[in-house]
């Protein structure tokens, strides 16, 4: 009888042992889950990228004023406004049951790399949902090679799938020409996409703007190469390439916002430089990208230039001198003074 109770005992006592450890694994899984929860919370919500997609949700704020605060860009502005205003008028047209003409909320951008395209049509989206055209006003960047399968017959679903993201928001297709081969021969899956687009873009035509751009001459053949585009799209806006005046504000703003300064000799330097780079620039010229770029590799390069000093003063960790400059323009272009 004895035997018969420690044996019991010994049962509940190892049912009762493994109880706990079934508890303390589910409390590691819950901690482990709440580990993951917390790091979601950390990352950024404005951009979730995928296969050359990237989905921008829409930021807090005034889209208008943004707009006017970007450095130059002055007729894509006005573009954008008078946009923006014709809207609106049409609107009040509607409530008061006045004819109104059929809108197109599409777009093309023209221009060249670096000229805020992309950073417009983020705002563009905004200004939608703001007059009720969109619901989210949300942006999906993409290009080729967000809509284009490598096999036949997947790049209808991928392209598809892509639109849906977009639904009640706007679908941002850069370099949109290469969508077609410039000699228009051979087997391309391109053709398919474009297909795909403009059925959901009639299928969608209340929820979803489609925004195309690129190069301006290879825009146009884009456009030509097919009727169905020509009609979806008929309002076009020029972006200007960056004049050095132009490059040295976006260069002076990023120094505004990590806190770094120029002395007069470098500031003098600075525009003298982006003067130079704008007069012998390509069509692969980089404008505010390339403005950013030469700020990144002069504060790197001051870095290099403080190594091994201690008891910097704040001059010292702020201040870019016309050495930092001179190795960033040099190692970001092959254009040298």
């Amino acid at each position: 009888m004895k035997d018969k109770i420690l044996k019991g005992c010994g049962m509940v006592s190892l049912v009762t042992f493994g109880f706990f450890i079934l508890l303390g694994l589910i409390g590691m899984c819950v901690g482990d889950d709440e580990e993951e929860k917390e790091k979601e919370a950390d990352k950024p919500a404005q951009v979730e990228k995928k296969d050359s997609v990237v989905v921008n949700e829409p930021l807090e704020g005034d889209p208008y004023k943004e707009l006017d605060d970007l450095i130059g860009l002055g007729s894509v502005k006005e573009e954008v406004r008078t946009l923006a205003n014709f809207v609106k008028v049409q609107q009040q047209r509607k409530d008061k049951g006045l004819k109104t003409p059929k809108v197109s909320y599409h777009l093309v951008f023209y221009g060249s790399p670096g000229t805020g395209k992309t950073t417009v049509a983020r705002i563009v989206g905004r200004i939608y949902k703001d007059l009720g055209v969109l619901k989210k006003g949300h942006t999906v960047e993409t290009d080729r090679g967000g809509l284009v399968a490598e096999y036949m017959g997947q790049t209808a679903m991928k392209t598809d799938m892509v639109i849906q993201q977009a639904l009640d928001g706007v679908l941002f297709i850069d370099e949109a020409y290469s969508l077609v081969p410039e000699n228009g021969k051979g087997s391309d899956y391109g053709q398919e996409a474009i297909s795909t687009l403009l059925k959901r873009m009639e299928d969608y035509r209340d929820r979803l703007v489609v925004i195309i751009a690129g190069y301006r001459n290879e825009m146009d053949r884009f456009i030509q190469s097919n009727p169905g585009l020509q009609s979806r799209f008929n309002r076009y806006i020029d972006f200007p390439d960056y004049t050095a005046e132009e490059l040295s504000d976006i260069f002076k703003m990023y120094m505004k916002k990590n806190q770094y300064t120029l002395n007069q000799e470098a500031d003098q330097y600075l525009r003298e430089s982006f003067e130079y780079a704008v007069a012998h620039k390509d069509r692969n010229f980089g404008n505010a990208r390339y403005a950013r770029n030469i700020f990144e590799k002069a504060i790197q390069q001051q870095a290099n230039r403080l190594e091994g000093r201690s008891n910097l003063s704040e001059r010292e960790l702020t201040e870019l001198t016309v050495e930092d400059l001179a190795a960033s323009f040099k190692a970001n272009t092959n254009i040298i003074r």
